[in-house]
């Protein structure tokens, strides 16, 4: 098949995250299938940015071939946010015609963070004779309005209800890294039969030639090794969405213990976590920079333990799908979890404790409980969550299902 797979914040191996879009393509290309990214070239997730100087430029990254549209650059969530996001709608609808002569596809795939890049893609899909399907990992406009108290009559979110509704209505199916949404999609025009469930997962051969850690980040594990320390670690954006201001409060509770909290990383909250564990005095946790992702499993597999949570939000009653964690669980360690969801993946693969989000005095429970078990049942753990990641969440597997989806 002849796949166009759309996402505006696309990465890939050489360029960072975000990287499931290149992850999935690489593998239609093993299975014989000719894959185009199209892509926006600014992307504030992405470590590395293309040089672009045409509105649409073509580059191959690894064999696989991308579309770059050019947008503005933009910080925060913002205004220059929302421009950059019309600009490549508008330029992804303006130049469809274009992408369709020129690649042809008998399969379009719009998975872009909003439902708008579906507009553009169906026209793209229409004008290809091609089927078109609608990847969605965040659900807008709920994500906004449940975690940014927007209204839902402000004109901004009545178009993209109006863009998430055209999406569900028209897609040929939709794949979906939320279990539980189904219902909901089926709510807002999805005809039944067509929602299918392909989660992230990881890939076997980056756990196979992996890269050393840097020098800064080896030497700090020694030192805190030497002191006979329980390193809890955590690798990601340093986001609000992702609570860390919790875990500062969770780690001053718990400075007269073994734990140790190292997190590695970037990210917009960054710099104000290092002020604020300043400011209190937390003697036991250090913040490390990014490393490239080949040195991921170098760290993650020198921790005791692994740290993913969440804020406390009604929107994740849908399900998650964090890569982090499943990366962690291949690293065949333990995982604290403070995440509440409609799904639970470290109690289904039996690999860790979990506890309430933003609830200070149960993470530092659940933390306490995973030092004081023997190394066995940490080992123990650890096995579990490697089997469960292997058997159920590897692309290879994972790829499968999806070209089952396109191909029925």
């Amino acid at each position: 098949m002849r796949i166009l797979y759309e996402c505006d914040l696309a990465g890939s191996s050489f360029h960072g995250m975000a990287y499931r879009i290149f992850q999935f393509s690489t593998e239609f290309k093993k299975r014989g299938h000719e894959v185009l990214i199209v892509a926006a070239s600014y992307s504030h997730v992405r470590r590395v940015n293309p040089d672009v100087k045409n509105a649409l430029t073509d580059e191959y990254v690894e064999g696989i071939k991308y579309k770059w549209i050019r947008t503005p650059k933009y910080n925060g969530s913002g205004i220059g946010r929302v421009l950059h996001m019309i600009v490549y709608n508008t330029r992804l609808w303006y130049y469809a015609g274009r992408i369709a002569r020129e690649f042809r596809p008998e399969v379009v795939i719009s998975s872009g963070v909003t439902p708008l890049d579906f507009i553009g893609c169906h026209r793209i899909a229409k004008k290809a004779g091609a089927r078109k399907f609608l990847e969605v990992g965040d659900l807008w406009p709920l994500t906004p309005v449940e975690l940014g108290n927007f209204s839902p009559k402000h004109p901004f979110i009545r178009f993209m209800q109006y863009a998430e509704d055209f999406a569900y209505s028209n897609t040929d199916g939709v794949i979906s890294l939320l279990p539980c949404a189904e219902s909901y999609m089926i709510k807002h025009g999805l005809k039944s039969g067509r929602f299918h469930y392909i989660p992230n997962g990881i890939v076997m051969e980056d756990w196979i030639e992996t890269a050393e850690l840097p020098n800064e980040h080896f030497v700090k594990i020694n030192e805190l090794r030497g002191q006979n320390k329980f390193l809890i670690g955590f690798t990601g954006t340093h986001s609000i969405s992702n609570a860390l201001d919790t875990l500062l409060l969770v780690a001053k509770q718990l400075e007269n213990t073994r734990a140790e909290f190292i997190l590695v990383g970037d990210g917009p909250v960054k710099n104000e976590l290092i002020r604020t564990a300043n400011e209190m005095g937390i003697r036991n946790i250090s913040f490390l920079p990014q490393i490239r992702k080949n040195a991921i499993p170098a760290f993650l597999t020198e921790m005791d333990a692994l740290y993913i949570g969440f804020q406390k939000s009604s929107l994740y009653r849908f399900g998650v799908s964090p890569n982090k964690i499943f990366d962690y669980m291949m690293s065949g360690k333990p995982i604290i979890q403070a995440i509440e969801a409609g799904n639970n993946l470290v109690k289904e693969a039996g690999c860790g404790v979990y506890s309430e989000p933003g609830n200070v005095e149960e993470i530092s429970f659940a933390i306490k409980e995973i030092i004081s078990f023997s190394p066995d049942k940490l080992s123990q753990l650890g096995s579990n969550g490697k089997k469960f990641v292997t058997e159920n969440h590897s692309y290879d597997i994972l790829t499968n299902k999806f070209l089952k989806v396109l191909e029925n």
